[in-house]
């Protein structure tokens, strides 16, 4: 029962002053404000389909990432650049990342795997956990009956057979054929595709027509065969080199059968090529264009064709070209490009400027790992990345990498299963980085990588769209 002088209160208030109820409005929240108070709730920034990755440091969200999910309204290109110093966790992003995408059925990956120790790649631990031989590309193996790739191989288009025997020529030349040269070299070519059709055309019948060149070429051009034979010359040169030279026996001969093409994970071992010789660009290119006509396929599947040591393709002139089109008919036929790099100065500065920067463009992924201050800077520029992020990429710890989806710019720890550890820490990687912590040493490097970037989002909070000049 209510107090008596609380009741002549409130009918003497409401004489004076009309009845007054307060009503208690019902409680309304958006998932967006709930997410804001507790983000670890947050949905992913990029969406909630395809391979996890690890967590996002400012915030704690997952985050995922597929560049065939996003492809389209969020992403422009499926294809994606990592950079970074050795040591700091490419190569188990990489690992992983290929793991978690073949768990999905429809996915295959290829892998060109250009490192490695005691006599196998760095991928050959996970081609044997998954069953499968790793394609072995080594001048002294191949002697002996090994693997082979023919430039020449049926299954190559002519035209773009005669575009791989230039650009092999360009690149052990160090420059582009002159207009004689290229004459005498598609006129053997020619030559030797419509007159020998009993087995597979190899190089050694190309060197043949270009040091004896035919009396109907040099007639069509009104020279003198002597003529037609220097202008071929310095191409036979070259092109002996994989006949008879230090690469013989890689792609003087019929393409090896029994390749399987149709494996989830097919590995490319090119560890047993000297990485700081011509041969390198050379073998990329050879297998960059067979694949490109014996393994893309207008079919269902999404491919991943991963290239460590990127560089040697995007620093030639001739091989990026070759590049460039098959990531711009990639596009269309369902494949990402995962190109490696160690330092972008490598691709930026050199004689391939140009073709570099088409294929820079067409990476709409950019994993940066920690750089030096001023290489950082560099890759800020040439990228176009926030300021705070170029000012964070030089303390990174290992695992922990700046990633630029599109514009969507994130700092994130890649994190590995216990499962996935023994196979993506090899005993290399191990002495190479100190990605393999201790639990303790882990939360620490993360607790104070989350400290550093929640002091420069509050520094920067009104920089968060600027560039670096």
């Amino acid at each position: 029962m209510r107090d008596p002088l609380s009741v002549v209160t409130d009918a003497f208030t409401s004489f004076l002053f009309g009845k007054v109820e307060t009503t208690r409005l019902p409680v309304r929240t958006s998932t967006g404000q709930a997410q804001a108070v507790y983000l670890p709730t947050a949905a992913p920034g990029l969406g909630d389909s395809g391979v996890i990755i690890g967590r996002e440091v400012y915030s704690g969200k997952g985050y995922i990432y597929d560049p065939f999910q996003l492809y389209g309204q969020q992403l422009p290109a499926p294809h994606w650049l990592v950079l970074g110093e050795s040591g700091n966790g490419k190569s188990a992003l990489e690992k992983t990342y290929v793991l978690r995408q073949l768990r999905f059925r429809d996915r295959q990956v290829v892998v060109l795997d250009a490192q490695g120790e005691d006599g196998a790649g760095e991928w050959n631990l996970i081609a044997q956990e998954l069953g499968i031989t790793p394609i072995r590309l080594d001048p002294r193996a191949a002697l002996d009956q090994g693997i082979r790739l023919n430039p020449l191989d049926p299954a190559i288009t002519t035209t773009g057979q005669l575009a791989l025997l230039r650009t092999i020529i360009e690149v052990a030349m160090g420059h582009g054929l002159d207009e004689r040269a290229g004459f005498a070299l598609k006129v053997a070519h020619a030559y030797v595709n419509e007159s020998i059709v009993e087995r597979q055309p190899v190089l050694s019948d190309i060197v043949e027509r270009l040091r004896h060149p035919e009396p109907e070429s040099a007639e069509a051009m009104n020279v003198a065969i002597d003529d037609v034979r220097a202008w071929g010359l310095d191409v036979a040169l070259v092109l002996d080199r994989l006949v008879d030279g230090d690469l013989r026996g890689m792609f003087d001969g019929p393409t090896t059968v029994g390749i399987d093409l149709d494996a989830p994970l097919i590995v490319f071992d090119l560890s047993h090529i000297d990485r700081n010789s011509i041969a390198m660009p050379i073998l990329m290119a050879i297998v960059g264009v067979w694949l490109e006509h014996t393994w893309i396929r207008p079919d269902r599947k999404k491919r991943i064709f991963l290239v460590e040591e990127a560089w040697h393709i995007i620093n030639s002139p001739f091989v990026a070209q070759l590049f460039q089109r098959l990531l711009k008919f990639g596009r269309r036929l369902g494949l990402s490009f995962v190109a490696v790099v160690h330092h972008l100065s490598d691709v930026v500065d050199g004689a391939a400027a140009k073709e570099a920067a088409a294929i820079l463009k067409m990476a709409s992924t950019r994993t940066i790992y920690a750089q030096k201050a001023d290489e950082a800077r560099a890759t800020g520029r040439v990228l176009g990345l926030p300021r705070w992020a170029v000012e964070i990429i030089p303390t990174l710890t290992p695992g922990i990498a700046v990633w630029d989806v599109n514009g969507n710019v994130q700092v994130v720890k890649h994190l590995v299963t216990e499962t996935e550890r023994p196979l993506v820490f090899t005993d290399r990687a191990m002495t190479e980085s100190s990605a393999d912590l201790s639990d303790d040493a882990l939360r620490a490097a993360e607790r104070e990588a989350e400290e550093r970037a929640a002091a420069f989002v509050e520094q920067h909070v009104g920089d968060s769209e600027s560039t670096v000049a």
